[in-house]
């Protein structure tokens, strides 16, 4: 069973920076690609980043592409999101996922393992 455990999440200024991390288990870390996605209150839950197992590809919503930055250790089976210049507008839960095959995929419904989320908190 693949676990994913995220972190990093907090309250942060306008214009400040978080690092999230998500840890994974239950299986071979470097062999699947992973994405982040985030759900604010209301609204539904919409892709963020994607990065293939070897972090040799990524992937970013436009929303946030020059800002944030997403990374892979497959030492640690850890993926990471670099989020810089934080704006109000980026606050939610943030979710880290994979699957169980390989390729960029933007829609949560082909995601069929979830961490528990992060909140993260941006204030004007």
């Amino acid at each position: 069973q693949v676990q994913l455990v995220e972190s990093g999440g907090g309250l942060v200024q306008a214009g400040g920076s978080l690092r999230l991390a998500c840890a994974a288990s239950g299986r071979t870390f470097s062999s699947y690609d992973m994405a982040w996605f985030r759900q604010a209150p209301g609204k539904e839950r919409e892709f963020v980043a994607w990065i293939s197992w070897s972090g040799a590809n990524t992937y970013y919503a436009d929303f946030v592409k020059g800002r944030f930055t997403i990374s892979i250790d497959n030492a640690k089976s850890t993926v990471y999101l670099q989020m810089n210049s934080l704006k109000p507008a980026n606050t939610a839960v943030y979710y880290c996922a994979t699957g169980r095959v390989n390729g960029l995929r933007r829609t949560p419904n082909e995601y069929s393992y979830w961490g528990q989320g992060t909140q993260v908190t941006v204030s004007s």
